[in-house]
């Protein structure tokens, strides 16, 4: 996965290098030289879902892949306590109905607690140009929610 995030960074400095003679300002205040560095930044989220996404993402972060300012790491469960042990920064608890209790291996529970929290979600992939999502298949949260959020990635 690292060298994968890595080729996207390459790439997106080679577009931060080319830049057409038309597309670039006359003069411009520092805030808009800003702004025009800021949106050629790649946005990747990495987003962990259930116990074994966050899982994963959590030994993504003892690898430090998210000390790079292009990727933010999401923990994403209906399992308050795992969230709670996970050193990710983005904690993510869906499911007002779950009670922060988990979906107990019931994927209708994990689809219906990312339902409930859709806007939360969409408001954390909204501008995201690469999205990773890993979740384990088989238990209730990351196989009924991680569907849910790649399709609003």
């Amino acid at each position: 996965m690292r060298h994968l995030i890595e080729r996207v960074l390459e790439l997106s400095e080679e577009e931060q290098r080319v830049v057409h003679h038309e597309e670039a300002p006359d003069q411009g205040s520092d805030e808009e030289l800003k702004a025009l560095l800021e949106s050629l930044q790649p946005r990747i989220r990495v987003y962990g879902v259930g116990g074994a996404g966050c899982n994963a993402i959590n030994r993504l972060f003892d690898e430090k892949l998210f000390e790079s300012s292009y990727v933010t790491g999401y923990a994403i469960n209906t399992d308050a306590q795992a969230l709670l042990q996970s050193p990710i920064q983005e904690k993510i608890l869906i499911g007002r109905t779950a009670r922060g209790r988990g979906a107990g291996g019931d994927p209708t529970k994990g689809e219906a607690a990312a339902l409930e929290s859709e806007r939360v979600l969409r408001r954390i992939t909204n501008d995201t140009q690469l999205a990773i999502i890993t979740a384990g298949m088989g238990g209730g949260s990351g196989t009924g929610a991680a569907g849910h959020i790649a399709r609003l990635a």
